[in-house]
């Protein structure tokens, strides 16, 4: 199968399972007019997050690298009117253009963004209180991964689902000895995962308008 078909299949789906939501397209919009990279989860993968989100009754979700605030949106439109979104972001520019997407989008309340290293930042969010979390979503650089993971696994609740994206790397996570040091950070999450007696978990893969990669689901034993 080709990209061309990945995409018109996506397409189609989207077209019919996916309304658009106001101010979301604006989002990605304004994410291109601020050169941000072209990395958002697509309609469909955004609306997934928001069902996994609906399924378990989650009202706090912890999400590590926000980018122009995009899948953040489908999480917050997912919980009830007391939700928390708490959405780590390194780069300040990300982070400013995300607000300006939660405000245009009528979500600003229900998020929290913090801006800076998420390894810095997990500890004060511990701190604070905010949790325990019913969803993490671990998306930003991933040669972090197993420090994301760690973290993830002190905040969000038995029960709770921990989702890990960008995991096949378009099959590069076949490769052990790699150097990359993103695909090495994939490969050490899953070991991660497969060795703690506190998940339990599958991987997908995926393939779409955004290539071919795919995405871990943790569930938090009870």
């Amino acid at each position: 199968m080709s990209r061309e078909t990945w995409n018109a299949v996506d397409d189609y789906f989207t077209a019919e399972l996916v309304p658009e939501q106001a101010g979301f397209q604006k989002a990605l919009d304004a994410s291109d007019a601020s050169n941000l990279p072209a990395i958002s989860v697509s309609a469909n993968q955004g609306k997934f997050l928001h069902l996994i989100t609906r399924m378990i009754g989650a009202k706090k979700v912890l999400e590590i690298g926000t980018l122009g605030g995009y899948s953040t949106l489908w999480f917050a439109s997912a919980l009830p009117a007391d939700g928390t979104v708490v959405t780590l972001e390194f780069e300040p520019l990300h982070a400013e253009v995300a607000r300006a997407n939660f405000r245009d989008a009528g979500y600003q309340d229900m998020i929290d963004v913090r801006v800076g290293a998420a390894l810095d930042s997990l500890p004060s969010v511990e701190a604070d209180g905010v949790g325990p979390f019913d969803v993490a979503f671990i998306d930003a650089d991933k040669k972090n991964n197993p420090g994301y993971f760690e973290w993830a696994l002190k905040l969000v609740r038995p029960g709770g689902v921990i989702l890990v994206d960008n995991v096949v790397r378009g099959g590069q996570v076949l490769e052990a000895a790699t150097r990359d040091v993103d695909v090495q950070g994939v490969r050490k999450v899953i070991g991660m995962i497969k060795a703690s007696p506190r998940v339990d978990a599958t991987a997908l893969q995926i393939v779409g308008s955004k290539g071919y990669d795919g995405l871990a689901i943790c569930l938090v034993k009870p």
